[in-house]
């Protein structure tokens, strides 16, 4: 009898650990899935002006929900005043929220290869990664506008853009998921032109205007990277 009851205690012992082990494989089964399925996910930017259009060769990888702002300051301008962007101030994120990268401009810290010397430390638009913080510089190689394309671009939108990195830099441990981008286009912009009052005389000048916007950036990559 007591034999026999040291035998029901370890099956069951054991079938306590098969059970939570198996458990655990469940868990970690039902908890990795949907990051999978998130990280395989592809990514396809809608249909573009055909000036705006990113060479063949290069492919989308990365998508980001932008919202911040486009940030002017009233300027002397030929013989008036006019508003001027002076940088983006705005967070990138996922589908769910998730915070991707930031978006400002920044002082080129590493030019592509065979680029002009004067490339380093120009003013680019930037995009850093909030997680590995790899971080690349692009200038904008092409436009379109709603006076060019209103069956794209909505009134009062910034422009839809082309932008082509000229810069890359890998974060300080070797993150690089932004460093083997090529071009980001920038879409499905509302909001963020200048305002039309506040800057009409040189009495304007310094005067600042924060404009609110929201956008989607593409970036592309070789293909079969």
């Amino acid at each position: 009898m007591k034999q026999r009851t040291i035998d029901t205690q370890h099956t069951t012992t054991r079938g306590i650990v098969r059970f939570a082990s198996i458990a655990a494989l469940v868990v970690t089964a039902i908890v990795a899935a949907p990051r999978a399925a998130h990280a395989q996910r592809p990514v396809t930017p809608p249909r573009v002006p055909q000036q705006i259009a990113v060479e063949p060769g290069n492919e989308p990888f990365f998508v980001g929900h932008a919202t911040g702002t486009q940030n002017y300051v009233c300027l002397p301008s030929g013989a008036g005043v006019a508003y001027q962007l002076f940088t983006p101030e705005a967070t990138l994120f996922d589908d769910i929220g998730k915070q991707l990268t930031t978006h400002f401009f920044s002082p080129n810290l590493n030019p592509n290869p065979g680029l002009d010397a004067k490339e380093l430390g120009a003013i680019r638009a930037t995009w850093e990664d909030s997680r590995d913080t790899s971080t690349v510089w692009a200038k904008a190689n092409a436009s379109a506008t709603f006076a060019t394309n209103p069956e794209f671009v909505k009134q009062g939108a910034v422009a839809w853009l082309l932008l082509e990195v000229v810069g890359h830099q890998d974060g300080p441990r070797g993150g690089d998921r932004l460093s083997e981008t090529t071009f980001i286009q920038r879409l499905n912009t509302l909001g963020g032109l200048a305002p039309s009052t506040g800057c009409a005389s040189t009495t304007d000048i310094g005067t600042e205007a924060f404009m609110p916007y929201r956008a989607d950036y593409f970036f592309f990559r070789h293909e079969n990277k």
